[in-house]
């Protein structure tokens, strides 16, 4: 008897399970619902005739055949690339903005995923502020930008909110009679612009005490003790505290993250669909 062939669709939607740890996540990554991502899982382990992954309703866990067979599942997903890369032109390219308010410490391993899952595709990464990304994208010069809510603007597609708090480091200490010192990005961080507007409305006296050319700057002027900044905690090294409470600094909102874009064909919308899947997984933190 011929044993039947693995579904490939089926292999690939266990390994994103595997690595986004959801099948909710997964299902986004490959643009379906949870239910069918769900019923390929279940369709290769009876084709397996084992058990490849152990569901609880908090996280998602590998059985020890699952942890065996996660080797020759990517595998499988390299040969079929190549196979159809022997007969692929030259390669696609896709440029990517992402916000520095977004792009976290994550970055490096997102792009790796991408490459990772289409290594025909090149994908180009530019990372500047919300508002100048946006002027590009508008401009054609940019294929996908991944920014914060920008004011005046409905279109493109929430992937995530994230929460932010004002920080400093565990050891800071505000100086009595002098206004808050602020660790901000320059012109145009919208972000900024909402902390400044909402310690004005506060009636909050705050000074810039360190302009930095990045997200990673800001973190590192606010662990080294000179002042507050409005972050997200998952840019922020372990140890950073939310002392906004403490000083009585107002609430700051959630800030979604959005996504906009006008690829059509499906390489990139696949390229694109992990990414999201991956940012939302970071967010969710």
């Amino acid at each position: 008897m011929i044993a039947r062939a693995l579904d490939l669709d089926a292999v690939e939607a266990f390994i994103r399970i595997v690595e986004l740890g959801s099948f909710t996540l997964a299902a986004d990554a490959m643009q379906t619902t949870q239910a069918a991502v769900s019923l390929k899982l279940k369709r290769l382990e009876e084709r397996l005739g084992c058990r490849l992954v152990e569901r609880t309703p908090r996280y998602v866990e590998l059985s020890a055949q699952g942890a065996a067979f996660l080797e020759h599942a990517r595998a499988l997903l390299e040969a079929q690339e190549r196979a159809l890369n022997a007969f692929a032109g030259a390669r696609q390219r896709l440029t990517i903005g992402i916000s520095d308010h977004v792009a976290g410490p994550e970055l490096p391993m997102l792009i790796a995923r991408m490459n990772a899952q289409d290594p025909q595709l090149l994908i180009e990464i530019r990372i500047g502020s919300s508002g100048d990304l946006l002027q590009s994208f508008d401009r054609r010069e940019l294929d996908t930008v991944i920014v914060r809510l920008h004011a005046g603007r409905s279109d493109g597609d929430v992937l995530a909110e994230e929460q932010f708090g004002w920080f400093a480091s565990p050891n800071w200490q505000r100086r009595a009679g002098e206004p808050l010192p602020l660790a901000t990005l320059a012109e145009p961080c919208g972000v900024r612009v909402m902390a400044g507007q909402l310690l004005d409305a506060a009636g909050i006296p705050w000074q810039e005490i360190f302009v930095g050319g990045g997200v990673a700057a800001v973190a590192a002027a606010v662990m080294a003790g000179l002042g507050v900044a409005a972050l997200a905690p998952r840019m922020l090294p372990l140890g950073a505290v939310d002392v906004g409470v403490k000083l009585g600094l107002p609430e700051l909102p959630r800030l979604p993250v959005v996504l906009h874009s006008r690829v059509k064909d499906v390489r990139s919308r696949d390229a694109l669909a992990a990414v999201s899947a991956a940012f939302r997984s970071a967010v969710r933190g």
